[in-house]
């Protein structure tokens, strides 16, 4: 097993190098992966309409080559291809894809973006020699896209534009040095190299100018005038006068730790074992920095593209292994390994400065130190929130019962008490929706005599109350009314909060709390 961490550059260290992958043909992949049996040997569109016509949105290599191409008209196509295979189109399936293989692209950088429709763009700077350099990391990429079945072109540039203009325009998947983007992108043709509108690029066309060195040739003020700033500001970025500024697909990792494996793994033993390394270097790392982990995150790639994340979070600031390895145990049982795992990455997602020192494992016996005991307790609310939903219960001021109390995190503040709140007579036990009752009173404003509840008819051997309670103007809600609550214990001894609301001809009695 292998595998080294990618660091990202300090900013202004050294140019920067950006890699951009072109898949041609993603919508009729994506479909090819999603159906496997679908026969390889008859081209395959998609469809879509337009107003009262039909016509292909996009189409795949072996439907390019007998000459069909997106905008067609779908009985045409089926003219001159009988056997087509047609799908209909599904542009948000598309962009699904598109941001599951950004996921997947960032096993060679975190600063990996979509470049929608059908593109990737990666900043690979200060990474590429991680796999060789940057011809050997291109070369890895369209490898593995091309064993996953999605057909790709690639091209590594010093400008995100120019390097996206590459891989649409050229096939021999190039490898240019910064500093000579203009002149690399000079001879690619308008279409490709600034995406531009049909009818933009017909205008052009009309006054000759195909190609990037035409407009180059030009006065910009005219162009400006007649075409608008933005093909400029492209014509700019293509040429690498502009600094064109990419989107990851997730924010970058404070420190992360990235392990290849020679050989798959399927086996929860051998993911423990992967993981128990990452934990081991990854938590150096950050007592090295001086700070303790919030948010961890374990990514593991599958032989067959995908991506998957199993992740945790603690309460406080920890870099101690055996604490973070037992908050993994459970989580790992949702990895499906499938063909297996070639590649595994932990990343410390949040991160806090920490103390110096080294933390010490939970041992609550006979321990009588306050931070320790503070850390064990931390560490314990981590584990069962990895079970249970985890929260401390703070007061509030106010006197409606579902508004009294309200969910904090576990490990914040204890709040101040307001006054008053802890008042006697209050259910130990709230109910999240209040229970329908059935209740037998001799006069409208009497406690109730009789409880009808789950079925089963209950004399009271006492009642208490009413408690009338209105609703708080300042947040009025018109479903709300007022309500007069009463404490009562059945004959069998079980204690209950009841209440009554609505008008008295249409009354509703309901259970709203258990009393100690």
């Amino acid at each position: 097993m292998t595998g080294q961490p990618c660091l990202l550059p300090a900013d202004g260290l050294g140019s920067r190098r950006f890699l951009a992958l072109h898949l041609p043909c993603l919508a009729t992949d994506r479909i090819r992966r999603a159906e496997p049996d679908l026969p390889t040997d008859q081209p395959l569109a998609t469809w879509a309409a337009s107003g009262s016509r039909r016509v292909l949105v996009a189409v795949d290599q072996a439907a390019a080559t007998i000459g069909l191409r997106p905008g067609q008209a779908l009985a045409d196509a089926q003219a001159i291809a009988p056997g087509l295979l047609l799908r209909p189109a599904d542009p948000d399936g598309d962009a699904q894809a598109l941001q599951t293989l950004a996921l997947w692209a960032r096993r060679y950088t975190p600063l990996a973006a979509t470049d929608p429709p059908d593109g990737l763009l990666l900043d690979i700077t200060g990474c590429a020699h991680l796999l060789g350099g940057e011809q050997a990391l291109l070369r890895d990429a369209l490898t593995r896209l091309r064993r996953a079945g999605i057909a790709a072109r690639g091209a590594v540039a010093g400008a995100a534009a120019t390097s996206a203009a590459l891989a649409r325009a050229r096939l021999d998947n190039p490898v240019v040095v910064s500093g000579i983007e203009a002149a690399v992108a000079a001879p690619l043709p308008l279409g490709p190299a600034l995406r531009l509108s049909p009818a933009m690029l017909a205008d052009l066309a009309r006054l000759g100018l195909r190609r990037v060195r035409d407009l180059l040739d030009q006065p910009r003020a005219p162009l400006a005038r007649r075409f608008g700033q933005e093909l400029l500001d492209r014509l700019d970025a293509v040429t690498g006068q502009r600094r064109t500024a990419i989107r990851p697909v997730t924010e970058p990792p404070d420190l992360s730790v990235a392990q290849d494996l020679l050989e798959p793994i399927i086996t929860r033993a051998g993911i423990d074992a992967v993981l128990d390394r990452l934990l081991a270097t990854l938590c150096a790392r950050l007592r090295a920095a001086g700070l303790g982990a919030r948010r961890i995150a374990l990514l593991a790639w599958r032989v067959d593209g995908v991506v998957q994340e199993v992740a945790i979070g603690t309460g406080q600031p920890t870099r101690e292994p055996t604490h973070l390895r037992r908050l993994f145990a459970e989580r790992l049982e949702r990895l499906e390994p499938g063909l297996g795992f070639e590649r595994m990455t932990l990343e410390a997602r949040a991160t806090e400065p920490m103390a110096a020192g080294t933390q010490a494992g939970l041992g609550i016996g006979g321990r009588s130190d306050t931070a320790a005991m503070a850390e064990a307790l931390a560490q314990l609310l981590d584990r069962l929130a990895q079970r249970l939903r985890v929260h401390r219960v703070a007061p509030v001021a106010s006197h409606w019962p579902e508004r009294m109390v309200a969910a904090l995190d576990p490990h914040a503040a204890v709040p101040a008490m307001p006054a008053g709140w802890a008042a006697p007579g209050l259910p130990v036990l709230l109910r999240r929706r209040p229970e329908p009752l059935k209740a037998t009173a001799l006069l409208p404003d009497d406690p109730p005599s009789l409880l009808h509840w789950r079925g089963v008819a209950h004399r009271l051997r006492w009642a208490e109350g009413p408690l009338r309670l209105e609703p708080e103007w300042w947040r009025a809600h018109p479903d709300l009314q007022r309500r007069d609550y009463y404490r009562v214990e059945l004959a069998s001894g079980v204690r209950l909060w009841v209440c009554r609301t609505g008008p008295p001809e249409a009354a509703r009695w309901l259970l709203h709390g258990h009393l100690p």
